[in-house]
């Protein structure tokens, strides 16, 4: 592992759920205002991941007042209080920038039922059985 990797990884979380792009998620964020803080939850379509490590970004895009709000959140950030999956979307394409040319329920993705099917992990093939020396045949003595 890199010495950048290797500094990073006291930062990074683990408590956020797995997403994926065409997911519907509800991102609560800390807004600071004055000495205040409070929490405020954006709601959208997953439609693009990018990066890794620290640098790790998702955009999650919603319709506010018949204007598209896209919004852009670094996996890792403090700022993001926590995130709740509530629709695991169905979709081919790593990059859903086509929903910004569509408008109400033309912008609905298919929903995957129950649990995210995951690519199998490949098992390591089972180690040969030593090999048995065969028994040597028992030579019986010709009488002669």
């Amino acid at each position: 592992m890199s010495r950048i990797r290797q500094a990073e990884k006291d930062y990074y979380r683990d408590d956020l759920p797995e997403i994926a792009v065409g997911d519907s998620v509800d991102v609560q964020v800390r807004i600071r205002e004055g000495g205040k803080e409070r929490i405020q939850t954006f709601s959208g379509t997953i439609i693009r991941i990018r990066g890794g490590g620290l640098g790790k970004t998702f955009t999650v895009r919603r319709i506010v007042a018949g204007e598209g709000v896209e919004r852009i959140f670094p996996i890792h950030s403090p700022v993001i209080a926590g995130m709740k999956v509530t629709r695991h979307g169905k979709v081919r394409r790593a990059r859903l920038y086509y929903l910004r040319d569509r408008v109400g329920k033309a912008t609905r993705l298919r929903e995957v039922l129950g649990k995210r099917p995951t690519a199998p992990k490949a098992k390591a093939a089972p180690a040969p059985a030593p090999a048995e020396e065969p028994e040597p045949a028992e030579v019986e003595a010709s009488e002669a």
